[in-house]
């Protein structure tokens, strides 16, 4: 006996086992349990909760059912875990203060903010909440694998089909062994317009998109309780990263009271926050005097919102109590986010992109396999259908067939034999009942035939092609964002504790000067100092051998400024990250700054501030050819540049205007020819466009310039050799877009060919640099006006072999921003010229 019991005993390790079981252990409660899909967003318990609900029938039209039948039916087939788990998983999808968009609608007490839990499952009702109809859409259409249940008697979804990118709208929290998961949640729009985005990008652009244009979209978490996330810099780290912390305050306000004195009334607290106990703990706070002048405490709060009072003592300062509270209570507390999700069934960190990848490519499985299960159900009619049309067309004969036959499996084998039906077929054509012997019967069958192969080649043509796929994915997102897109809850504002480094830029105008090599450099406007016309100028840049200064460009510290090649890619870059340089230096290589290919050069910079507030960027070439673009295509531009014109190979890009759509545009060319036309001639183009012919050109004249003009201003001209005009815009009639203009400037030996061309004020001013880099600033004012046909007056002085090369106006608002202290300038008149002296060290007198 002894023996018998010493053959069963197998020796094993411990320690081997020990690992063994744990690992066991330890992968089922990180696959099976706590972590949720990338896909998604749920985790196994939900997405048994959601698939039980959706076979009881529970859609948002039906009348609620006991969350305790639910619970059952969860555990029954599905989950066979405590039925006080499934419980307390269903709850939390029905509380609006822990999902941002509730996935269960429930009926009765399902808990509060202060800790209340929720009655119990057999007091309790519940079904489907609108937007879950969404996540379980088309579910019935072989979307998703299904696999056995626990005991294999049901099946059961592996993953939902999920129509809105539920991970990062709902969040996910989670303690798995080893690791764990806190996703917060995020508004519904913002996320859709971050997956649209990334679809935009691929289908337009067939490029990935980066991460900081999702940043851009997303801005940060969205908490149902609303209240304030300070700063970003925790978000920008757990987008990048998939970890990162924010600092969320509660919403509170300083109202005065009747009597005088002031409270504090808490209208937000942060998420997962309980009320009742941050109201307990501030009471704590007053008793133990860590928090003085506080006379009462009251919960004004109810089922429909938060307000929490809190009455000051006479004299008290309401900012520094209130900073205290942030301080020592719940009012402000830290989330930590972890994006740890199961990709492919492995626990993984991911990023903003990455999470929205597994989702599009969820999507992209999803739309594909639903396609193919309706294109073949689709198929599978026609074939009827086209049998039931061949049936009419011999009906007597089929009937007689039938009728002389006592086994209906002899008719179906003649009817084959005969008419050369399918199986398929002859099973429908003798179930056919006799009202389809009606004509009327053919005509909606030949309807029917009709409205399938418009079906078929549709979902065919999806099938076929990966951008039609693409479309249907983002024609139901933004579907899904219409329906039950909102507002943000939770505010984002600057916190005081965390350094922006634009911040410690402080805003200034500054002139930003270009050579003909792309050499740029930064300086503060008030290095020029105004100057009477005809003066010689100072000297604005020392140029490398055959260098030359050729454009020169005006723009604020903090504005984006955007660097447009003559290839047409456009590139961006903040105002203070173009390296500021002194008056006499050369600058930084545009090389060193933006990825420009050997072949490029900036052909144009425009500072932008706001990319929604409306209007075009308008494009104009050196051939005359002219393109109209939304100035929001250009919000998000990575560091490889983005399309913004495509360019002939014969021409380049040499001028953008920000335009509002109903503008006049003026163009001129070289040899003193010119155009006024509408915006409106030009119609709205995409990105990648080519445009139209702005001005018809002779052979060997070419654009040099192109300007939007108003009522009140003037057009201000300026030719090689240092003449220039300026001239009232009604002097050049209106003509339409392509035309070949008017003569608009008398070019003759002593002026030379235009150069550039600018609308003006009187109270504008002027800069004109010339091929040897000296720069002079003059008043507009100081400028003759003079008719369409004329030379001008001179307004530079140049040596022999000295050309102006290009002109910048300075515009009033600018002149007003100068710090006129920060520079002395002493004009000491030398005839009819006045000249600005330097000092020994090189500061500007």
């Amino acid at each position: 006996m002894e023996n018998q019991i010493t053959d069963k005993v197998v020796p094993i390790q411990i320690e081997k086992e020990m690992r063994k079981s744990f690992i066991d252990y330890a992968m089922s409660v990180i696959v099976a349990r706590a972590l949720p899909d990338a896909r998604d967003g749920l985790k196994p318990v939900h997405r048994r909760i959601l698939h039980s609900m959706n076979e009881l029938n529970l859609d948002p039209s039906k009348p609620y059912k006991k969350s305790a039948r639910i619970v059952g039916d969860t555990m029954g087939k599905y989950h066979p875990h405590g039925d006080s788990a499934i419980y307390d998983s269903m709850v939390r999808m029905a509380q609006d203060f822990s999902l941002r968009y509730m996935l269960v609608d429930g009926h009765g007490n399902f808990g509060s903010m202060d800790g209340d839990s929720a009655a119990a499952a057999r007091y309790t009702e519940a079904r489907l909440a609108p937007i879950t109809v969404e996540m379980l859409a088309d579910i019935e259409k072989d979307t998703v694998d299904f696999t056995e249940n626990y005991d294999g008697e049901f099946k059961e979804p592996t993953v939902m089909p999920a129509r809105f990118p539920n991970l990062l709208v709902n969040g996910s929290a989670g303690i798995a062994v080893g690791m764990a998961t806190n996703i917060p949640p995020h508004n519904l729009t913002e996320v859709i317009d971050g997956v649209v985005l990334m679809i935009d990008n691929y289908v337009s652009e067939q490029r990935e998109t980066e991460i900081s244009e999702l940043v851009a979209v997303i801005k940060g978490p969205d908490f149902p309780t609303g209240a304030t996330i300070l700063g970003t810099s925790g978000i920008r780290q757990a987008y990048l990263t998939g970890r990162g912390k924010v600092m969320v305050r509660a919403t509170a306000e300083i109202e005065t009271m009747d009597n005088g004195r002031d409270m504090i009334v808490v209208s937000d607290i942060p998420y997962q926050v309980n009320r009742a106990n941050l109201v307990e703990k501030i009471a704590e706070l007053v008793k133990e005097k860590r928090v003085e002048g506080i006379s009462d405490l009251r919960n004004e709060s109810d089922r429909f919102g938060t307000r929490i009072v809190i009455e000051l003592k006479k004299d008290a300062n309401a900012n520094v109590i209130l900073n205290n509270l942030y301080k020592f209570s719940s009012l402000q507390e830290s989330f930590g986010i972890i994006m740890l999700a199961l990709v492919n069934g492995e626990a993984k960190i991911l990023n903003l992109k990455e999470m929205l990848e597994a989702y599009l490519s969820h999507q992209k499985e999803v739309v594909t396999r639903r396609t193919q299960f309706d294109l073949a159900k689709a198929l599978r009619r026609a074939h009827i259908v086209e049998g039931f049309l061949k049936a009419l067309d011999h009906i007597d004969e089929i009937i007689s067939i039938i009728r002389s036959n006592r086994e209906i499996s002899v008719s179906k084998q003649t009817i084959i034999e005969r008419f050369g039906f399918t199986q398929e077929q002859a099973d429908a054509i003798v179930e056919m009942r006799l009202r389809a012997l009606s004509g009327l019967e053919r005509e909606r069958l030949e309807k029917e035939a009709a409205e399938l192969a418009a079906l078929i080649a549709g979902w065919q043509a999806i099938l076929a092609d990966e951008m039609i796929l693409y479309g249907v994915i983002r024609e139901e997102l933004v579907a899904v964002r219409t329906k039950y897109g909102d507002p943000r809850r939770t505010k984002i504002e600057p916190f005081e504790g965390e350094i922006d480094f634009e911040d410690l830029i402080d805003e200034s105008m500054s002139v930003i000067t270009m050579t003909h090599f792309d050499y740029v450099k930064r300086l503060p406007l008030d290095t020029y100092k105004s100057q009477n016309r005809g003066g010689r100028g100072i000297v604005g840049m020392t140029t490398r051998d055959e260098d030359i200064v050729r454009d020169l460009f005006i723009t604020s510290t903090h504005d984006d400024v955007l660097f447009v090649t003559t290839k047409g890619r456009a590139f961006r870059k903040r105002g203070y990250e173009i390296p500021e340089a002194g008056r006499t230096a050369r600058g930084t290589a545009i090389v060193n700054l933006i990825q420009i290919a050997g072949d490029e050069k900036v052909a144009a910079v425009i500072p932008v501030r706001d990319y929604e507030a409306g209007g075009y960027l308008m494009m104009v070439t050196r051939k005359g050819i002219v393109k109209k673009t939304r100035l929001a295509a250009f919000a998000n531009i990575k560091k490889s540049g983005l399309i913004a014109l495509n360019i002939r190979e014969d021409d380049e890009l040499i001028k953008v205007m920000r335009t509002t759509g109903e503008d006049e545009v003026f163009i001129a060319t070289r040899s003193g020819m010119g155009i006024r036309f509408e915006e409106r001639n030009v119609r709205e183009m995409g990105r990648t466009a080519t445009g139209v012919k702005a001005i018809n050109l002779r052979d060997d004249d070419y654009v040099i310039g192109a300007e939007i003009i108003d009522e009140e201003s003037k057009i201000l001209f300026a030719s090689e050799n240092g003449f220039g005009k300026c001239t009232e815009r009604d002097e050049f009639r209106m003509q339409g877009r392509n035309g070949k203009g008017l003569k608009i400037y008398k070019t003759t030996e002593k002026t030379g060919l235009l150069v550039g061309l600018a609308v003006v004020k009187d109270k504008d001013e002027l800069m004109i640099i010339n091929s040897e880099g000296i720069i002079i600033r003059i008043r507009i004012q100081d400028i003759a006006t003079v008719g369409r046909v004329t030379q001008g007056v001179k307004l530079i002085n140049l040596a022999e072999g000295v050309k102006v090369v290009g002109i910048a106006k300075i515009l009033e608002d600018h002149i007003s921003a100068e710090d006129e202290d920060e520079i002395e300038v002493e004009e000491t008149e030398v005839g009819n010229e006045a000249v600005v002296e330097e000092s020994s060290e090189g500061s500007v007198e």
